[in-house]
Formats: C-alpha cells, sequence, structure tokens
C-alpha cells in the first residue's frame, strides 16, 4: 500500500511546516471549515475529520475528531456549510452525503442520489438552503433545505425552509434544535458537446458556479437560476482543477496535461496570469550570469526563461521541434543558445525576444551537448551519432571546423573558464581537449576506465571533476593532466526500489550514476545529480559527501521506495495492479495517440511510471541557490542566511549590547568591528544604517582585511532587500576603491559576492533607468523652469520690481521635490517609492 501524508504550513508567520500527518491511503480531497476550527479528508471511501492545528506549541497537534462511513467508492469532493456544522462529500459511487459535526438530535447522515456518474463537486448555499451537486456526466443536481411544517393547503409535512429575511441570522425558537432535511428540488444539464465535467468551483457570496470541461472549456454560471454568465476555450486538453479567490473576481483553472496554470478576471474578461510549464521532461538548464534568470529546454521542443524571483516563466521559443538536450546563456546575458535532437543549434535574443540565429550541419545529425566560448564568439556542438564536433562562428553563423576524433556519443562539451581551449568527453571513455583557436588536433586525452556522463570545470579553470559510469567523480589538474583525487558515490546514489528490480534498494546502485556535474562558484563544492532520487553535494577538497537532497517524495514515480511489500512480489516480478494510483481512468487517457488519426489503441490498463531522475544541475553564479531539472520540474534550492551563526574572534566582551553601546556613543567604527565579529547579518544591518553617510568614508579604510568579504556580502544584501539605495551603493563604492587590490587578489574566491552586488545593482539600474526614460522631459522641463525662476529672482533683486511672480499661480519652486513632482505630472512608474520614506532612499535629500 502507498503511504500518503498531508502538511500544514504556517506561510505568513515562518513558512516552516507545523505538523505533518501519514494517512494510511489515497487523499483524494481535504477541505478547511469557514471557521476554520476542522478540516475534513477524504481518505479512500472514508471522510476523516480533524481539528485543524494553531500557531502555538501543542503535544498533539492533529485531532482526530471523528471518521464518517457510508461512501462505497473513493471519496473525490468535500463541501461545508456556511455555520461549519455540516459538511457533505461526494463520492465516485455516485451519491452524496451530508454529516453533522457535532450530533443533532433527531439528525442522521443524508443521502442526496440520483447521479449517474460520480459527483465531481459539492456546495452549500450562502444560507444553508440549498445543496448543489456536480456531476460528471454534465448534470447539476439542487437540493433545497425542507423543514417540519404545514403547507399551503393545511396539510402537515415537509415545507421549503425560509432563512430569516433581515439578513441577520437569526433562527426562530426551536429551530437549532431542528434536525435538517434536504430534498432534490430541480436538475440542470450542462450540454457541452458530451464534454464531461472535471472540476468545479463555488462562490457563495455571489453564487457563481464555474465548471471546467474534458474539452478544455470552462463555463459560469449564477444559481440557483442556472444563468450561463460566460464560456471560454482556454485550452485544448482538459481542464484539471478550478478555485475562485474571495472576492469572487478572479477564478483559477490549472490543466495537469499541458502544466496550464491561467488566472482569468471573469467582470472584465482579461487574463490576470498566464504561465505554461514544460510537457514533459525537462533536460537542460542554466544560469543567467547575474543569476536572475534561468533558461530550461525540454522534451517538448521548447526553450523557457524563468524569473527567479518571481518563479514565472515570462518567454517561450518553440522553434525546435525535437527535444532540446542543451542551453547556455552568453557572457553578456542578453541572448540564450540551445542544441537539440532536429539538427539545429539556435540563439535567441533576450530583449526583442527572437530567433535571430540558426546553424546547422552540413548533414542531419543528432546535438546532444552545447558550449558557448567566454567571449560569446564561437558555439560547439556535439553530436551522439556522428561522434563530431561542430564549430560555428556566432557573428556569422557559418561553420568554421569539425572536429573528429571521438568514438562515441559526445555527452559533455565545456570550454576553460580562463583559456580557448574545448573540452569534450565521450562513451569512448576519453576526455579530449582543443585548442579550437590555433586550428589544432586533440591537444591531450584523459582515459577513463568506463563511459563519460557529465564533467565541469572549476571557475579557476586549473581542475576538472568527471562522472563516470560507474558511479565516480573524478579530479584532473588541467595543467599537468593528471588525476589529483575521486570519490566513490555509489553508496550515496543507492536508494529506490523499482518495480521489476530483483534486489533491495540498497544494493540497487549498479548503473546509476550522475549525468550532471557542476562546481560552485567558490570552486568549494561539487553539485551532482542523475539517475538517482538524491541531489548530492560534495566538498573538493575533503573530497566526502556533504548533503544530499531527496527530489520528491511523490510516489506516482518508479524508483522512489526503499521497500516494496514482499506480499505482492510474483515469480515474474512485482504486481503492478496493486500499486495503481488511479491514472488511465479516462478512456481519453488510454487510447493510443502516438500516430496522426489513431482513434482506437490499447485499451488495457498500463501501469508503468516514469522513473525518478534529474536530467541537469547549475549553481547560481552569486554561489547562494542552485536549480535542478527533475521529472517534476524545475527545482530551486536557496539558503537561509538568517539561520547562520558564524563568529569570528569571539570574545567575552563581543555582545549585542557592547555593540549598541558603541553606536549610542557614537564609536562607529568599533561598533561596526564588533558587528562583523559577531557575524549576525540583523545586527551588521543595524550598524550600517546606523552609520551617517559622510562616516562611511572613514570607517571603510579602517576595517581589518577578514571583515572586508563580510562587510561587502552583507552590503550587496541590503542593496538589493533594503530601500536605502544610494546609501549601500556609497558603501559598495568606498569598499570596491579602497580594499579593491585586497579583493582582486581574492577574485576566485570572492565571485559569489561579486555577483550578487552585481546583480542587486544591476535590478535597481533596470527599473530606475525605466523610471527615467518615461521622465526625461519632464524632469528637463523642471530644471528649465528652475534656471528660469532663479535668473527672474536674481533680476529682481537686481532691478528691485517684484512686481510679477510669473511661477505662482503654476508651480511653488521652493516646495519639496516629491511635491513638485506630483504638480508637474511627473511619471512615477510602477516602481515609486513611497514619498515618505524619500530621505531614507536619497540621504542626500533633506
Amino acid at each position: 500500500m502507498v503511504l500518503y501524508c498531508i502538511k500544514f504550513y504556517a506561510l505568513k508567520v515562518a513558512s516552516t511546516v507545523l505538523h505533518h500527518y501519514t494517512f494510511k491511503g489515497k487523499v483524494n480531497t481535504a477541505s478547511f471549515s469557514p471557521d476554520g476550527k476542522y478540516f475534513a479528508v477524504g481518505v479512500g471511501k472514508h471522510t476523516e475529520l480533524w481539528k485543524a492545528p494553531g500557531l502555538h506549541k501543542e503535544f498533539a497537534p492533529f485531532v482526530h475528531h471523528r471518521t464518517y462511513t457510508g461512501h462505497h467508492d473513493d471519496v473525490t469532493c468535500i463541501g461545508w456549510s456556511s455555520d461549519s456544522k455540516f459538511f457533505s462529500s461526494g463520492s465516485e459511487d455516485m451519491t452524496a452525503r451530508v454529516y453533522s459535526v457535532h450530533p443533532i438530535a433527531g439528525f442522521t447522515p443524508r443521502l442526496l442520489s440520483g447521479h449517474r456518474d460520480y459527483v465531481s463537486g459539492v456546495f452549500f448555499s450562502s444560507d444553508d438552503s440549498h445543496i448543489y451537486t456536480v456531476c460528471r456526466n454534465g448534470a447539476l443536481f439542487c437540493y433545497r433545505k425542507v423543514v417540519q411544517g404545514v403547507d399551503e393547503h393545511g396539510i402537515p409535512g415537509y415545507v421549503a425552509y425560509e432563512p430569516p429575511a433581515d439578513g441577520t441570522g437569526t433562527k426562530e425558537a426551536g429551530d437549532e434544535n431542528m434536525a435538517p432535511i434536504w430534498h432534490l428540488y430541480t436538475k440542470h444539464y450542462f450540454n457541452h458537446n458530451h464534454a464531461k465535467v472535471i472540476c468545479a468551483g463555488f462562490h457563495e457570496k455571489t453564487n457563481v458556479l464555474a465548471v471546467g470541461f474534458s474539452n478544455g472549456v470552462f463555463c459560469l454560471y449564477e444559481l440557483p437560476s442556472f444563468t450561463e454568465i460566460h464560456s471560454l476555450s482556454i485550452s485544448r486538453n482538459k481542464i484539471s482543477s478550478v478555485a475562485i479567490n474571495a472576492t469572487g473576481e478572479w477564478i483559477a483553472f490549472g490543466s495537469e496535461k499541458l502544466g496550464q496554470l491561467l488566472v482569468w478576471e471573469w467582470q472584465s474578461e482579461s487574463y490576470v496570469l498566464k504561465q505554461q510549464g514544460h510537457f514533459h521532461e525537462m533536460g537542460a538548464v542554466a544560469y543567467s550570469p547575474d543569476g536572475q534568470l534561468i533558461c530550461t529546454g525540454g522534451d517538448d521542443g521548447k526553450v523557457k526563461v524563468w524569473n527567479t524571483r518571481s518563479g514565472f516563466c515570462f518567454v517561450t521559443f518553440s522553434e525546435h521541434t525535437a527535444s532540446v538536450t542543451g542551453v547556455r546563456f552568453s557572457h553578456s546575458g542578453h541572448a540564450v543558445y540551445s542544441c537539440s535532437l532536429d539538427g539545429t543549434v539556435r540563439a535567441y535574443d533576450l530583449i526583442r525576444y527572437r530567433n535571430f540565429r540558426t546553424m546547422t550541419s552540413p548533414q542531419p545529425v543528432q546535438f546532444s551537448c552545447l558550449a558557448v566560448d567566454p567571449a560569446s564568439e564561437m558555439v560547439c556542438a556535439g553530436t551522439q551519432d556522428t561522434f563530431d564536433i561542430y564549430v560555428w562562428s556566432l557573428q556569422t553563423g557559418r561553420l568554421l571546423e569539425v572536429l573528429s576524433g571521438h568514438e562515441g556519443p559526445i555527452t559533455a562539451l565545456h570550454f576553460n573558464p580562463l583559456t580557448s581551449v574545448l573540452c569534450s568527453g565521450s562513451w569512448d571513455h576519453e576526455l579530449r581537449m582543443w585548442d579550437i583557436f590555433d586550428n589544432k588536433a586533440s591537444t591531450e586525452a584523459l582515459p577513463h576506465t568506463t563511459d563519460i556522463r557529465a564533467f565541469c570545470f572549476a571557475p579557476s579553470g586549473k581542475e576538472i571533476c568527471v562522472s563516470t559510469l560507474d558511479g565516480q567523480l573524478t579530479f584532473w589538474n588541467v595543467e599537468e593532466a593528471k588525476q589529483v583525487g575521486s570519490i566513490e558515490c555509489r553508496r550515496d546514489i543507492a536508494g529506490g526500489r523499482k518495480r521489476d528490480d530483483l534486489v533491495t534498494a540498497k544494493n540497487s546502485a549498479s548503473g546509476k550514476c550522475f549525468t550532471s556535474v557542476c562546481y560552485s562558484a567558490d570552486g568549494q563544492v561539487i553539485l551532482a545529480g542523475g539517475r538517482t532520487k538524491y541531489v548530492c553535494i560534495y566538498s573538493v577538497a575533503e573530497r566526502c559527501l556533504l548533503k544530499r537532497f531527496q527530489i520528491t517524495i511523490n510516489s506516482r514515480f518508479d524508483g522512489l521506495l526503499e521497500k516494496l511489500n514482499s506480499k505482492y512480489i510474483t515469480e515474474a516480478g512485482t504486481s503492478m495492479e496493486n500499486y495503481s494510483d488511479g491514472e488511465g481512468s479516462d478512456l481519453e487517457d488510454r487510447v493510443d495517440h502516438s500516430l496522426p488519426g489513431v482513434a482506437k489503441g490499447d485499451l488495457s490498463k498500463r501501469n508503468t511510471r516514469p522513473e525518478i531522475r534529474t536530467r541537469g544541475v547549475e549553481f547560481s553564479p552569486t554561489g547562494s541557490a542552485w536549480a535542478a531539472a527533475t521529472v517534476e520540474g524545475l527545482l530551486i534550492y536557496s539558503l537561509d542566511q538568517k539561520v547562520v551563526f558564524d563568529p569570528y574572534d569571539l570574545d567575552i566582551d563581543v555582545t549585542p549590547d557592547t555593540v549598541k553601546e558603541s553606536l549610542q556613543e557614537k564609536e562607529y567604527e568599533k561598533a561596526f568591528s564588533l558587528a562583523l565579529r559577531l557575524n549576525e547579518k540583523e545586527l551588521i544591518i543595524e550598524v550600517i544604517e546606523s552609520i551617517p553617510h559622510q562616516q562611511i568614508v572613514l570607517v571603510v579604510p579602517r576595517m581589518g582585511g577578514r571583515y572586508i568579504e563580510r562587510a561587502l556580502d552583507v552590503v550587496a544584501w541590503g542593496l538589493e532587500n533594503r530601500r536605502r539605495i544610494e546609501f549601500y551603493l556609497l558603501w559598495s563604492f568606498h569598499i570596491l576603491n579602497v580594499h579593491g587590490r585586497y579583493l582582486k587578489e581574492r577574485s576566485d574566491r570572492l565571485q559569489p559576492v561579486f555577483r550578487a552586488l552585481q546583480k542587486s545593482a544591476s535590478a535597481h539600474k533596470d527599473s530606475l533607468a525605466k523610471l527615467c526614460q518615461n521622465n526625461t522631459y519632464t524632469m528637463a522641463y523642471i530644471q528649465t523652469l528652475t534656471d528660469f525662476a532663479n535668473a527672474e529672482n536674481a533680476d529682481t533683486e537686481l532691478g528691485g520690481d517684484d512686481d510679477t511672480e510669473m511661477f505662482s499661480d503654476e508651480v511653488d519652486m521652493n516646495e519639496p521635490r516629491e511635491s513638485l513632482a506630483m504638480q508637474m505630472g511627473l511619471d512615477m512608474g510602477d516602481g515609486a517609492m513611497d514619498t515618505t520614506t524619500a530621505t531614507d532612499v536619497m540621504p542626500g535629500w533633506g
């Protein structure tokens, strides 16, 4: 049996896990009660009710309240009443049931039947007088609440429940203990060309129902009149999920098949957000030089560029017709290069968003890897069928040379970061080096015992790390062509047993290896990922494992579980029927559409699952994050600097109180030195922002050598995350100006700090440049008015003519600058600063 778990997060407080609980069954749905005290979970054919955890510490955050039974198949949806006293659950047994949270005298769980397919959604109206159930075959059933009374003919029985007319929610005497009953009132049908209802969402305050169909169409209806408000086709595949925000203005739709996310504002009929991931697996990943962008290439032939801050894809290039096997950024970060199995290497412009260069080979080949020289003048691509390396000029797009010599598919290409030497690895067990600018043949061949799967250069260009098929990482000295060390990684790679494995997960390292490796920006650690569920980080100096990360806990992937249930193992291997997760339950999911025009296929259920693996790993140039292209998608891990405590020269007198006392006594140099010795970021930021900008030029020259690196790192962080832009730019300028020689001598180790500083400065440059460009002529006009007013004032003082004031009715030049900008209609743009904090941003003002 596959185990599933549910986790709760305190997102607005600390973004941490409060508690998690593992259910011994599949969790199909979960829903909070409106008052937030309970949450209901559909586990198999049962509904479990739990008390929701709070933000305070307690011994048992999850308290089980009750388990509700009655369904004969899996629970698919849960809906709550507005008072949180009742909830209803829909099931695949084509029924819905109404339960009470607490026992009510005379009330028994109500069965809502009559559906001809399983229930996709169940909802209560705002006054709880109606229950709406949405059936998968396109039927909407409306159940009306009835109470005991006398009808219009004077016959006692059940009459329709009338909510209080005053809207205060008050109830008559006896209503509190009255057992409610819901009767079928009316039926409606969607009738959308035999399309099935996949998901539904309901907003109680506006009585708007959003329905997603299997043909990619969604519709909005007003209940209980069942009036169609809007209908739109947003995808060619089925809409998997729908959600409505609290105000009912925005509706979010998700399509699992294509990885689409759409937020629609139905009143203005406009898109708020449109995002789509890769349809198939990601095959390549690359960081931009400043670390702000990530480029990915997928098996769907698309190249996508993502923003690391927002996590959104802002441009997609779909010119490739086959799987993308490699992506690279140019040295400037304004262009992206990609290679594909379709036999082309393409260059994309990130300013105009177009494919400006396409490079091909004389005969059709399949490119498997890509490399761009540090000057972005040449691009090289290796093939997996002819075993050659093609070299093109990026300026002209002409093929310059074809390098031959390998006897197997080429798996990786990299340029030395400091020289023009090209290095290539292949299945022929050789790592070759080429000097393409001197037009020489292979200058050196480094032999290995097995196939080379991946390699990378250290940032210094003096060392190479090679990953081979036997699960080893080998380190070579480039200058001496000598092996300097190796790491045996078989035990680190082992883990996870596939369905057809005849050995345990502990002994499953055979055939597993790292297919992607990358040095950190300072060259101290190695990041490696491949045919395993782990991504490992190794120390280069110690040749040991520092940490490994499990990339997913999604049990739908093969090779994730450590142990399989032995009772399901047969003579032919593991029986897959007992590990079914419900995929392929629809006919359209089982039909084979691999060939054009195929309408029928093998209708038997297939339980093959994708194997868990990592296709590519990449360290951020800033060293604070790394990305992995996996079968789950693009994963980004970053450092949490807040929990790091690494003091320098700690003494009994070095305390936060001592630092604050030094600040009060205006001993800025001493306070700054003590804060750096404590190495607490919050305290360093407080000290930096307490130092007047006139004192920066006096404090910076007196910093010790070992504190310069930490100070520059904190300044780079403050420039990115704080609002005092000019203030932190002054700190950066003085540190680089005074200690430039010291920093240059240690540039290899300080690359992450330099790139973080460049990233922050570039981000502010882009935003401020756009703001200034939009207001160039307005600011010139204001400056002209200022000069003209000064000239008039000078003439007035000399001539004594104070009868007229030209600008008294238009612009008062003595007003603050922000008020003047508002009078002149200065366009502050989207990134405008709050005028109340203008002195914090620009310390020179005021």
